[in-house]
């Protein structure tokens, strides 16, 4: 009587490294626990056991995850029907984590796939394999967990003596000997960065000024406002080393004075919204919402300063999007525009026809009104206009503007003439005056 041929059994072999160290030779870790596994299935040979040529490795992957991308392949294969045994060097390899174990289990027996441990020889079919998996994994996560606590409790130890502890470093500095190294070009930008937002107050003006200069961050991205906040709360810049809120002593240099800091964090105690209306008040923007450009994009107000001195401007949106050059009219002064609209509107008054019509809107609401009252009326704007507060002046803009559209050969003022009959009759009524 012949022997029955065994049926043919694909067996995957998994393997893996929590660190990357050591991968880059010729033979490391992951090839030593294929060779015994390969091993092990060659012993197997009888049984019908075959390894399959495609390799499941994860170098430099914690076991504490199941997101790694050779065990996604290898589920995959599994609820795909191509594997009938998983082999691994020891349990661990596959997780450390008792929860995420149980899950690949319960995968696996609804595959009907078995898996070997090399090394620690159980059958998960029976209760007391189970078991003993059980206990395998639960010393595997203790030893796992216990390793992660003295981790933590060197690093804590470590900034608590301001040692450097890897990571990016802080903008300003570098990584010398695992020491942080003071870099002068771009520590004297730090410094400026916390002296120009003391003047500013906004961090949101501060990053579109810093766009202008160019500046980027360490991994070559562009100052954004989220970037201007967490460096001006960065406490290494005062030579501190930080661990979980408290800040010890560090070993490196400071690159911004007590002083400079206290400055800066006096403002940012005030909420960024109040800071924003502060600083609309201090530069009002007759046209904000009104200009356009050549391509269709709007223009914001920005501000900066001199010493005392404040000057303002008309930014397109393409540019602070997009950076200079994006837009053929990029930036135009504020007073220069706001005077070239006002001028505009002066002589716009003394037309014939806008009269006319003026006095036509006004006479169907009042037959008493003369059209000598409308005339008086338009241009009692221009020995008033100076005298009016910003907030007023930007209220009639307003009003009479629908936009204004600049281009590289002048600019094109858009009036709302529905709104001229209700601004003659409130100057008419003395509402200019009394807001003067």
């Amino acid at each position: 009587m012949s022997k029955p041929i065994p049926r043919k059994l694909r067996c995957a072999i998994y393997v893996r490294k929590s660190s990357e160290e050591g991968l880059e030779q010729e033979f490391n870790s992951l090839d030593a626990q294929r060779e015994a596994c390969e091993a092990y299935i060659a012993s197997q040979r009888s049984e019908g056991w075959v390894a399959l040529r495609e390799r499941y490795d994860d170098g430099g992957i914690s076991g504490g995850t199941l997101e790694r991308p050779a065990l996604t392949r290898l589920l995959a294969d599994v609820e795909d029907g191509l594997i009938d045994v998983i082999v691994v060097y020891k349990i661990d390899r596959l997780s450390r984590s008792l929860t995420d174990f149980s899950k690949l289990v319960e995968v696996f027996d609804r595959n009907n796939v078995t898996f070997i441990s090399v090394t620690q020889s159980f059958n998960t079919t029976t209760s007391m394999g189970r078991l003993t998996l059980n206990i395998l994994l639960s010393f595997a996560q203790f030893e796992r967990e216990v390793t992660a606590e003295r981790i933590r409790d060197k690093v804590k130890a470590s900034r608590m003596k301001g040692i450097w502890m890897g990571g990016v470093p802080p903008y300003g500095y570098t990584v010398k000997d695992r020491k942080l190294v003071v870099v002068d070009d771009k520590a004297a930008e730090v410094r400026w960065l916390f002296d120009r937002f003391a003047e500013l107050g906004s961090a949101t003006e501060l990053a579109r000024e810093v766009a202008k200069r160019g500046l980027r961050t360490s991994r070559g991205n562009a100052f954004d406002k989220k970037f201007v906040y967490r460096l001006l709360s960065n406490r290494a810049y005062l030579g501190e080393a930080l661990h979980k809120g408290d800040s010890y002593p560090g070993e490196h240099a400071a690159i911004v004075s007590r002083e400079a800091w206290d400055r800066v964090h006096a403002i940012l105690q005030e909420s960024p919204r109040q800071r924003a209306a502060r600083t609309r008040a201090q530069t009002p923007a007759l046209l904000k919402g009104l200009i356009f450009g050549p391509d269709g994009a709007a223009f914001s107000p920005s501000h900066t300063r001199k010493g005392a001195r404040l000057y303002r401007y008309y930014t397109s949106q393409t540019v602070l999007k997009h950076g200079a050059g994006a837009c053929p009219v990029g930036r135009v002064p504020a007073g220069e525009i706001e005077a070239a609209v006002i001028a505009r509107l002066r002589a716009v008054f003394r037309q014939p026809e806008i009269v006319a019509g003026t006095f036509k809107a006004l006479r169907d609401q009042d037959a008493g009104i003369t059209e000598a009252e409308v005339i008086a009326a338009l241009q009692r704007i221009d020995p008033l206009w100076d005298a009016l507060f910003p907030v007023e002046q930007a209220r009639i803009i307003a009003l009479l503007v629908e936009r204004v559209d600049i281009g590289t050969d002048g600019l094109k003022v858009h009036l709302r003439v529905d709104g001229l009959p209700g601004f003659a009759r409130e100057v008419q009524a003395g509402g200019m005056e009394q807001a003067a």
